[in-house]
């Protein structure tokens, strides 16, 4: 008898009328909105414009979803174009499938195209939104919790997942190595924000950081799933691919560190430009006040003058009656 574990949806669709609400879907919309806003607020805090990290967001999003159904549906072509099998669901993301290699990968070339289109660094901007997609990561992997998928072995501890009877899959409690991953992605934004702050990271270090302790976490996880998937030597593609990005991560933040130390000063030129014309005028203004303030000074001053000078005059002309007077007396 099993005394707890974490119940599965018994439906991963929502019906509102003729619209339906997925729960793979939902999720993945929630990451991005989370992402948009906590980039924004550290892009903001380096130095930039509001709402330049959504317009840049337009182009890496799109790009980034493309990515990542891609990687999935090459990496797991048999789910697709074996016998049996309808290619037409290649196209069907809301069931689930989305590769975060092939995601960061494409979404990183869109993400160049938008930074570019505004002249901005694009290793500026990766490591303004590196812990904002950490989070994003913690909420879209929910999804696979609405799609029942992506779970780990058969176990029975207290916080086990239930999964029911359905295509490819069989009834009992398996590890919910969706849970772990959102877990590890939120441990990782929080790693993220630390050494920013601690180090100053710059230059897509920060980014480079955020990689690194994802594919560390991936590594452990993706070796308790028991999901069909391709080997090499025995051991998972997404194992390989996570051991290797770790490792060019590592590099980059040590090669990085030493070819370009520090932070960006300037992260976003429009926003400095705009800045210092806004400066401008106000040490103008402040100019045109001094001037009138001393022309108001020299004012007085002369006033003062003027009437010294009468007063000596008028001393001059009445003095010499007082003299002749002091005479005749």
């Amino acid at each position: 008898m099993d005394l707890a574990y974490i119940p599965s949806p018994s439906t991963g669709v929502i019906d509102l009328g003729p619209i339906p609400l997925r729960g793979y879907a939902f999720c993945i919309i929630i990451g991005v909105f989370v992402a948009v806003w906590f980039g924004n607020k550290r892009w903001i805090a380096r130095g930039g414009r509001a709402g330049t990290v959504a317009d840049i967001a337009v182009w890496a999003v799109p790009f980034g979803l493309v990515g990542g159904r891609l990687y999935h549906v090459i990496t797991d072509y048999q789910l697709y174009f074996s016998e049996g099998e309808d290619w037409v669901d290649a196209f069907k993301i809301w069931q689930g499938g989305l590769g975060i290699w092939g995601a960061i990968a494409l979404g990183a070339v869109g993400a160049w195209i938008g930074c570019r289109r505004r002249g901005i660094p694009l290793p500026a901007w990766a490591d303004a939104l590196a812990p904002g997609i950490a989070l994003a990561q913690a909420c879209g992997r929910w999804g696979n919790w609405f799609n029942q998928e992506l779970y780990g072995k058969p176990t029975d501890v207290p916080w086990a997942l239930k999964i029911s009877e359905g295509p490819n899959r069989v009834a009992g409690t398996y590890h919910p190595t969706f849970l772990y991953e959102s877990l590890w992605c939120i441990g990782v934004a929080l790693l993220v924000i630390w050494a920013d702050r601690r180090f100053r990271l710059g230059h897509g270090r920060a980014f480079a950081l955020y990689v690194a302790a994802y594919c560390a976490g991936r590594g452990w996880i993706e070796y308790m799933r028991v999901d069909e998937a391709h080997h090499i030597l025995g051991v998972r593609l997404n194992v390989w691919t996570a051991g290797i990005v770790f490792v060019l991560a590592v590099l980059y933040m040590v090669i990085s560190a030493k070819v370009r130390p520090g932070r960006e000063e300037i992260v976003e030129p429009d926003a400095v430009d705009a800045g210092g014309v806004e400066d401008a005028g106000d040490a103008e203004d402040a100019s045109d006040a001094e001037g009138v303030d001393a022309a108001k000074d020299g004012v007085a001053k002369d006033g003062d003058a003027s009437d010294a000078d009468g007063t000596a005059k008028a001393t001059e002309k009445n003095g010499a009656p007082a003299a002749e007077a002091a005479k005749n007396g």
